[in-house]
């Protein structure tokens, strides 16, 4: 293993299991089919990660993140990205107090346990940028103060692709603070027909049972901690990271010069993280090598940028991960 602490019980295993099955069964009361994409929000809400989603307007990713929200007890904010939005409008600001010449502190939305920044990319990199210590270090600085964020925070943003129009491209640092990037596409025929069913109505069902209280989501975080990752896994996973960033040694020789940037250390912690999540979401208390596969190209498309010959070649951030997943050997 890689962790000193004892690999958690089976029964342990399926009792986190079995509430996070009644929270899935819940999502799926509301939203139709995109069973990927509620596997994914889930990872994330057991590893604590950021989860990023793209997609066209009208595939229920708004929807999705907060039905998840609504599926547990926790505090909720939508702050709409605009053209126009401030940094103050996330984090909060100073307000005087003409009366006894003092100031004091209105917090924004991003005091939640659950925050849906939607349609992240519509706001201009200032405030984009205005995320990235609330993502990273789970507090937010006012008037020369800092205040902590509630405990667990997440963050769930949705965006469109960029050839939307006015959309601003994400910087790369607030990209590689998203532990997953979900591109959701759309819903095959059949589950076509049952959106059609469901929500052609004047008054749709889109709230989702309340099922696990925040103590839940703290106790199956620690549970997912101790996952036993086997030490050859572990390797992979490491060295799953490298071919992106050296692919030629790798093996790999027809991408060499098509890739920019390679995964960041970031990577390597998140797709352990989120593999140990897979396990546990399969009512396992140890990582396969099919679930570090199942969570990568979603945890590393995000992490590795394309030349422009590589784009040119229509060669995408995923087609270069799945050349590297079906190159490395798996142990």
């Amino acid at each position: 293993m890689t962790t000193t602490a004892t690999a958690p019980a089976a029964e342990e295993v399926q009792r986190h299991a079995a509430w996070i099955g009644d929270l899935k069964g819940s999502l799926g009361e509301v939203v139709v089919g995109q069973e990927g994409l509620v596997q994914s929000l889930l990872i994330g809400l057991l590893t604590g990660g950021h989860v990023l989603l793209e997609g066209v307007p009208g595939l229920a990713k708004t929807l999705a993140v907060s039905s998840l929200a609504r599926g547990v007890h926790g505090s909720f904010a939508r702050p709409q990205f605009t053209p126009d939005l401030l940094p103050s409008d996330l984090v909060g600001t100073e307000i005087y107090n003409q009366k006894d010449g003092t100031f004091t502190v209105r917090k924004g939305p991003l005091f939640a346990n659950f925050v849906l920044a939607d349609e992240v990319n519509r706001a201009p990199a200032k405030v984009q940028s205005a995320l990235l210590e609330a993502m990273q270090e789970r507090q937010v600085s006012i008037g020369g103060h800092t205040f902590p964020l509630p405990k667990p925070f997440l963050v769930l943003a949705t965006q469109n692709p960029l050839e939307q129009e006015g959309t601003y491209p994400l910087p790369e640092a607030q990209l590689d603070r998203f532990a997953l990037k979900v591109v959701v596409g759309y819903p095959g025929r059949e589950d076509e027909l049952a959106i059609l069913e469901r929500m052609a109505s004047t008054a749709p069902k889109v709230d989702a049972r309340q099922v696990v209280g925040l103590e839940d989501i703290a106790a199956a975080r620690a549970v997912v901690d101790r996952v036993t990752l086997d030490k050859r896994l572990a390797e992979y996973v490491v060295a799953l990271v490298i071919a992106t960033r050296e692919p030629k040694r790798a093996g790999l020789a027809e991408l060499e010069g098509r890739i920019q940037y390679g995964a960041s250390p970031r990577g390597t912690i998140w797709l352990a993280l989120c593999a140990r999540a897979h396990a546990l979401l399969a009512g396992r208390a140890y990582v396969t090598p099919g679930d570090v596969k199942a969570v990568a190209i979603e945890v590393l498309r995000h992490r590795v940028t394309p030349t422009y010959e590589a784009e040119a070649e229509g060669l995408t951030s995923d087609a270069l991960v799945k050349r590297v997943l079906e190159t490395v050997p798996v142990p």
